[in-house]
């Protein structure tokens, strides 16, 4: 045991201190950025800011925390944002919540922030913290926030959201706010969660603050004399922009959401209100009484006094001149007794040598995908930039089967070393894709086993290289991770992290299979190869009563990432029924492993590019459904799958284009349906709407998903032919009860018969932003609300308009149809049938 705990603190200090252990590109500090670490070097405290997703956060009270008070900064996000909508690609669910992963790594690199994550799940919205912890497991989410104090071991906490006002916003918001309270305590208490006390130790953070936010007015319970202002506005010299500026280019890294932010200038003041623990703050010193220098150390007074001249005699246009200095200071501080600031502060040192000469390292291959065993082609390079003189000792690859590569040379001032190694890598690796997604997981919380990986921002690089170096008689160890590195032909020098994935991918055309009558469709499976010549079997398996045509198939594939595609024909059982499908690959090599898993890509420009295996199964379902017309136009909105979901019950879906919504014949249309938020990111929806509107005068079917009354591209009273109030109401609850109000219209008649059965099994809520009011000329069809609460009627409007009819509808048919819920498709395809006939 005493052998395995300098690796797990090794370990720890690896995952728990990088900002993005996957950054895409290796980081080239300016000199402004090496003074402003010497002047964090002398700093020792940390700080934890709280809440419950991405976009909570306070860019400006972190980046004011990390680049002035000069503190380790980290947010606490309890979720990853999987339940909210995106506004950048269809992709929502798990998938949307790699997509605001990845925008919280790329804000932390921003502002100067680590991120961290608990196991919650963003399961929607929810109206109070009761009907959250009714979700999540709150003790799993707790466990998860004492063990990031624990190991972050924060002077204060900052919570975004009040503790004390339930109800008042999104549940999960004051959840999170009263996960902060009582971890505050229990993160000291040895009998809360003892488990994680073999890898952390206990801690009592000092503070724990509310970031008031006041502009509804000072809250009846908040205490303004344990208030303190914070003025985030500052000039930094250094960076050559505002600490605000700084957290507007952060806060716009949340494209998903469309929060991108223009920078301020002058005069910007948090509130903080002091919830628990010592009572010594100064007016505007978030740190007020707490010692931050290097005096918390025993024989910490010799550094302070190195690094205060070293930051004296600092040289902007020679940054190396300071690099003996850091190394002697590296020397007194590695000398110290083992404790978290050494640790922490050691780490920082290395960075900072490193950049200051201006040291080059990395370890690069020709392709992002890798499987266990298997061998690859490594180029290693290791300048040196400066004329402080460096000796590369050696460097190990790390998750290969080889020994450290001794070399013994001399990094002459801009001579690179360069070199070629064929490695053969580990045959025991998991895989790499992110950890969280690894088994399956129940509503509400993700399943992470493993103590140590639980709050990470991401999996680490399962592949990575140690140099070690001799840099003025000191021995410094600077590992890098292998990336995929090559020269995008636009876009210049790229890369994207190396991935260690199954030996073979197997996905289904469609992310979900309808059937409406008794006859045979077709499924096809692609089989993808991750490594040469693979053999074995694909199969289709379905639920009990289904039949699939043929059993299986036999596949051949010599070249890597070579494609093969496989036709089943799968017969529905009579009656409405559903169930899942999965595409199951066995190969030829003596080993049991059945493989069910698909290959997932996320490249988004902000981000780096994103793979992921994820499981391959997907719904099926048997519908009692009529449909009528053929011909469906859809007008792009914020990204969804209805032109899919659709096309899979037999339409014809044609996507529209800007010349076609300015000038084609809509007249082809039985009708057209506006993707979710389209009157929110289409700039040209105002001039558009004039001619769907003259669609639905001479007679055609327009159905108007939800849209939100902020940042509207026209007047909301013009969506419509008759004005109607959008509103923040909403159902959340998915189980909730809906009534029919107008049983006899034909939108419940034709040409399915609706009834309540057919609100059974929908997914994460009924429904989202319901218009408040509405003209008379609208008939509300459905009502709904959640427990407690008054009916809200206007999730779903219809009303005649010249020849034709226009819906306007607030129910998540975005996210039902894609589940592929029987009574939503049966509902939505009376929607679109308005205007037609049977067929």
């Amino acid at each position: 045991m005493n052998r395995l705990l300098p690796y797990l603190s090794t370990l720890l200090l690896t995952i728990f201190l990088c900002t993005s252990v996957r950054a895409q590109m290796a980081d080239r500090p300016t000199s402004g950025e090496l003074y402003a670490g010497i002047e964090k070097l002398q700093v020792l405290g940390s700080a934890l800011y709280m809440a419950a997703h991405p976009d909570d956060e306070n860019t400006r009270l972190i980046a004011y925390l990390a680049n002035v008070d000069k503190v380790e900064t980290a947010y606490l996000s309890l979720t990853r944002g999987d339940g909210g909508q995106n506004l950048i690609a269809p992709d929502i669910s798990e998938l949307l919540g790699l997509t605001r992963t990845q925008e919280l790594l790329a804000a932390r690199r921003i502002d100067g922030g680590t991120q961290f994550f608990s196991r919650a799940n963003d399961f929607g919205y929810s109206k109070h913290p009761d009907e959250t912890f009714n979700i999540w497991d709150k003790q799993q989410v707790l466990a998860d926030a004492v063990w990031v104090i624990r190991k972050w071991r924060p002077d204060v906490i900052v919570l975004r959201f009040d503790p004390r006002d339930p109800g008042s916003t999104h549940g999960h918001h004051t959840a999170s706010a009263m996960i902060g309270m009582e971890a505050f305590d229990l993160a000291n208490d040895p009998n809360a969660f003892p488990e994680q006390l073999k890898y952390v130790k206990l801690w009592q953070p000092r503070r724990i603050y509310w970031n008031a936010y006041t502009w509804r007015g000072v809250p009846e319970h908040m205490d303004t004399t344990k208030v303190i202002n914070v003025d985030v506005g500052k000039y930094l010299p250094l960076l050559g922009e505002s600490v605000a500026e700084i957290a507007a280019r952060s806060r716009s890294q949340h494209k998903s959401q469309g929060f991108g932010s223009r920078g301020q200038r002058g005069e910007q003041i948090e509130e903080l209100e002091l919830l628990k623990g010592d009572d010594h703050d100064v007016e505007g010193e978030t740190f007020g009484n707490i010692d931050l220098t290097w005096n918390r150390v025993v024989s910490g007074a010799p550094i302070m006094r190195a690094l205060a001249e070293i930051q004296q005699n600092f040289d902007f246009s020679n940054p190396s001149a300071s690099v003996p200095g850091m190394v002697g200071v590296r020397k007194i501080i590695a000398a110290l007794d083992a404790n978290h600031y050494r640790d922490v502060k050691l780490r920082e040192l290395d960075d900072l040598i490193s950049g200051a000469l201006g040291l080059y390292l990395s370890a690069s291959v020709d392709d992002p995908i890798t499987t266990s065993g298997a061998t690859l082609e490594l180029e290693i390079e290791a300048t040196n930039r400066s004329g402080q003189p460096v000796q590369l000792l050696s460097y190990q690859i790390l998750g290969a089967d080889v020994d450290a590569a001794q070399v013994g040379k001399e990094l002459s001032a801009n001579r690179p070393f360069t070199k070629t190694d064929t490695v053969k890598l580990r045959d025991d690796f998991a895989g790499s894709t992110p950890y969280w997604l690894r088994e399956n997981w129940a509503l509400g919380m993700y399943r992470v086993d493993d103590q140590l990986e639980r709050g990470e921002g991401e999996s680490p690089d399962p592949v990575n290289v140690r140099f070690s170096l001799d840099i003025g008689g000191e021995i410094i160890t600077l590992t890098r991770p292998v990336r995929h590195a090559y020269t995008d032909p636009v876009k210049g020098e790229q890369a994207q992290p190396l991935e260690i994935m199954p030996p073979v991918f197997a996905e289904l055309d469609e992310s979900s299979y309808l059937f409406t009558g008794t006859e045979a469709k077709s499924v096809r499976v692609k089989v993808t190869s991750a490594k040469a010549d693979l053999t074995g079997t694909v199969e289709l398996r379905v639920p009990e009563e289904w039949r699939v045509t043929p059993d299986s198939y036999e596949f051949d594939i010599p070249r890597k990432g070579q494609e093969e595609y496989f036709t089943f024909q799968l017969s529905p059982p009579a009656g409405q029924v559903s169930g899942m499908i999965v595409p199951m690959i066995k190969l030829d090599d003596g080993d049991d492993t059945e493989y069910s898993r698909k290959l997932v890509t996320i490249d988004h420009p902000h981000l780096p590019t994103q793979l992921a295996d994820l499981d391959a199964s997907a719904p099926v379902a048997k519908l009692d459904l009529k449909t009528s017309g053929k011909e469906i136009g859809y007008v792009s909105g914020a990204g969804d799958a209805i032109p899919e979901a659709l096309t899979s019950v037999g339409y014809n879906v044609s996507v529209l284009s800007a010349g076609e919504l300015a000038t084609g014949d809509l007249r082809r249309f039985d009708a057209i349906v506006v993707g979710i938020r389209a009157y929110n990111v289409e700039a040209n929806m105002a001039n558009y709407n004039p001619r769907l509107l003259e669609y639905v005068k001479n007679g055609g079917t327009m159905v108007v998903q939800y849209n939100t009354s902020r940042g509207l591209k026209l007047d909301q009273t013009q969506i419509g032919p008759y004005p109607f109030q959008l509103s923040r109401d909403r159902t959340t609850v998915e189980e909730a009860e809906v009534r029919i109000l107008a049983p006899d219209h034909r939108v419940l008649n034709y040409p399915n018969k609706i009834t309540a059965t057919d609100f059974e099994g929908w997914v994460q809520e009924r429904g989202l932003y319901f218009p408040s009011s509405w003209d008379d000329h609208y008939t509300p069809i459905i009502s709904s609300n959640d427990p407690g609460e008054d009916a809200h009627d206007g999730g779903l409007l219809v009303a005649e308009y010249g020849n034709g009819h226009f819906v306007y509808t607030g129910y998540s048919f975005f996210r039902e149809l894609p589940a592929g819920v029987p009574g939503a498709f049966r509902l939505f395809v009376n929607l679109v049938s308005l205007g037609g006939e049977t067929r």
